[in-house]
């Protein structure tokens, strides 16, 4: 009983901060923004990557996540006002799953809106690789890297010019490269931009044998591109060859069923 009224207490308390936080009475960036320990452990590694790719720089990656937040805890505190009156420990369950389901919904249907653009964001990195190999055989790995940008596909633009930044300030570590491979986990990424860095420590000697590695490796991603490009086009081909057929088949077996049935009824 006591357990019970406890629960309650502690339900109704939540449901009073939600509704002040909804209606601007408390700051929101006061339980989020202001703790980014706390704030990171909800926000998924991949998130602001996903959110780029669907929006571009239109959204703010931290604000969309912040709705995410305000629209589980939403659900949660709606269930449990509505069950108020009979409240149980299976109804705070249930109210904190639909809660984490109404969480994750978003970033799963960005992670389902990247995953069907894919192979468009795949074959934009071999490409705009294979500029960027031109302007490196003239000018140093962050010189070229900032003259790049304006050729950049829009996705990758924002992590370039961080990449670049963080290296104008002294970054010469590979970690900036890393966390662009991190931020746009594209096809090979991480491999690239190894070679990247270590093209940019290259001394002159040997620049000509880093840059024909570079070149080979983005030659073999531009191949695979092609091939899946390829792929995808014969699978296309193939299924609608199966639904001309499908509905060939279908058709004669229709008049198939008439003639017969015509010829019984004579």
């Amino acid at each position: 009983m006591i357990g019970g009224m406890y629960i309650e207490v502690l339900v109704l308390a939540g449901i009073i901060i939600g509704v002040l936080i909804v209606n601007g009475k408390i700051d929101k960036g006061v339980f989020f923004m202001n703790n980014p320990e706390i704030y990171s452990r909800f926000k998924e590694s991949d998130y602001d990557f996903y959110v780029r790719a669907k929006y571009g720089d239109q959204v703010d990656p931290d604000v969309l996540f912040s709705k995410r937040i305000q629209n589980g805890a939403l659900v949660v505190f709606l269930i449990l006002f509505i069950s108020l009156a009979n409240l149980k420990y299976t109804t705070v369950i249930a109210s904190l799953i639909a809660g984490y389901f109404t969480f994750k919904m978003q970033y799963s249907s960005l992670k389902k809106s990247y995953k069907a653009k894919l192979h468009e964001y795949d074959t934009m990195l071999p490409y705009y690789l294979k500029n960027l190999e031109i302007l490196v055989q003239h000018y140093t790995v962050p010189v070229a890297l900032g003259k790049s940008i304006d050729e950049a596909p829009p996705i990758f633009k924002k992590g370039l010019e961080e990449l670049i930044n963080t290296i104008n300030a002294g970054d010469s570590t590979i970690e900036p490269y890393m966390e662009f491979a991190r931020t746009y986990p594209v096809r090979d990424s991480m491999r690239m931009m190894r070679l990247l860095y270590r093209l940019s420590l290259g001394t002159s000697e040997g620049k000509q044998e880093q840059l024909l590695n570079f070149s080979k490796t983005i030659s073999n991603l531009q191949a695979k591109a092609r091939e899946i490009k390829y792929k995808n086009r014969l699978e296309k081909m193939e299924g609608k060859t199966m639904i001309m057929l499908t509905a060939t088949g279908f058709g004669v077996m229709v008049l198939l069923l008439i003639a017969i049935v015509n010829m019984m009824s004579m």
